[in-house]
Order: C-alpha cells, then sequence, then structure tokens
C-alpha cells in the first residue's frame, strides 16, 4: 500500500499505514469471512498463473500478512521477499511463517512499492494481491515493480472488480457498500477500514483501463481474468 507525503497535512500514507495497522489482528478472518472463503481460491490461482514461469525469486508487494508469500512456496522457488507499509500486518504475518517453518524462504520486510529497496531485475516474478488500488501514483508504483523484474518476469495482480450481470451487480454493490462495512465494524473495530474499501475499488481503474497503464509502465502483453462474477480480477503481464 503506498501513497505520498504532504508537509501540509498528516500524509495520506501514515492514515493508510495506520488504518491497517489497526485491524491486523482481524485481517486473515475478515478476509476469509467476508469472501466466504472464495479469497484462498484467488490466491491458488495467482500460484498456478506463475508455475508456468518457474519463478526462483519472487517478491510480493503490499503482502500485508503474506498469506499470498505463504501459498507461493508451494512453487518451491529459492526465496519470497514480502513488503508492506504496515508494520503490524508484517509482525503477523511472520508469526505465521515461523508456524509453518518457512522462514528459510520467506523474508517480511517494510517497504514501499513506489520506493522498492532492491536492485534492477532483482525478481523473476513480482505479484500484488489487493494492494494496487492503494497506490496514490500508480504509475510510479507500476514502473518501480517493472524496473526490479528480470527480462520476461511475470507480474501478476489479483484485486477486487466491479460485477457487470444483473442482478449480481445490485446485489454485490449493496454487500458492498451496507453490510460489509458493519460487519468489518463490528469485528474489528475500524470503522475507516472497511469504509475505505468500497470507496477504493469503487475508484480503482479496471478492465482496459488498467492494461493500458500496465502497457504504459512497460509491460508487455497484458492479460486479465475475470473471477467469480467479476467480484475481482487477475491481470498479468511480462516485462
Amino acid at each position: 500500500m503506498s501513497y505520498t507525503t504532504s508537509h501540509t497535512h498528516k500524509p495520506e500514507k501514515e492514515k493508510v499505514r495506520s488504518m491497517f495497522n489497526d485491524i491486523a489482528h482481524k485481517y486473515d478472518f475478515l478476509n476469509h469471512f467476508l469472501s466466504v472463503g472464495i479469497d484462498i481460491q484467488w490466491r491458488k490461482r495467482v500460484r498456478r498463473l506463475l508455475a508456468k514461469h518457474n519463478p526462483k525469486r519472487i517478491l510480493d508487494v503490499a503482502t500485508g500478512t503474506g498469506d499470498l508469500a505463504i501459498e507461493l512456496t508451494k512453487l518451491k522457488p529459492d526465496h519470497i521477499t514480502g513488503v508492506d507499509i504496515a508494520v503490524e500486518m508484517l509482525e503477523i504475518g511472520k508469526v505465521k511463517i515461523k508456524q509453518k517453518g518457512l522462514t528459510n524462504i520467506i523474508d517480511l520486510v517494510e517497504g514501499d512499492a513506489e520506493n522498492l529497496q532492491f536492485k534492477d531485475g532483482s525478481f523473476d516474478a513480482v505479484t500484488v494481491s489487493f494492494g494496487v488500488r492503494n497506490f496514490e501514483t500508480l504509475q510510479k508504483g507500476l514502473v518501480e515493480i517493472n524496473r526490479v523484474l528480470t527480462t520476461d518476469g511475470i507480474f501478476a495482480v489479483l484485486e477486487f472488480s466491479k460485477p457487470k450481470s444483473f442482478p449480481f451487480k445490485q446485489i454485490y454493490n449493496f454487500y458492498f457498500k451496507y453490510i460489509l462495512p458493519i460487519m468489518g465494524k463490528m469485528v474489528s473495530k475500524s470503522n475507516a477500514a472497511y469504509t475505505y474499501l468500497p470507496e477504493s475499488v469503487q475508484g480503482f481503474a479496471e478492465d482496459q483501463a488498467f492494461l493500458d497503464e500496465l502497457t504504459k509502465a512497460g509491460f508487455k502483453n497484458p492479460k486479465q481474468k475475470r473471477l467469480t462474477m467479476g467480484i475481482a480480477t487477475l491481470y498479468s503481464a511480462t516485462k
């Protein structure tokens, strides 16, 4: 999750960092509960996509508590690095990784998607799950990701999207706008986080608009696959 800073008011990045730190203790539960467990299947789709490229060094941006990084260990890579700006999320992820005996494969570090502290061409694959819509300067984040990818490396983005078919679109919009924030607040005690979620999804440039952003950032062969009646979309591109 990435935001730029301002000297005139509390930086937007700090607001988001604080918000995700606040809900870190309930984040995994809410992810699975509010998506009825479908988020687990979505991450498997990312793994299957990457499997064709056999990546040995993987970077998971906006890793949160490390669920996707953990899933990607099934690809038998040499190493996975997860970065996020929310330290509390990373701490919970580190506990999970230790419990699963994966500390020799996964490293979680504090990091900003728009200013990645890695050399050019450091990774064979980069992933972002449910975090790219939080980049304040989308192009800056995408260009940074392109920079740290090896030539022909794979970039995969899993992101929420807006269903389009009647009546599912209407049912989903009602759930997302009214039910999810109430349930999220009840469990996490944070009103901001689950009000922010539908707002950020609503404002995200999806479908062809995002594919165009990938091309603009220097990626090749941008593609998308809508999942679960359009609730989420899996985007991919190569360097």
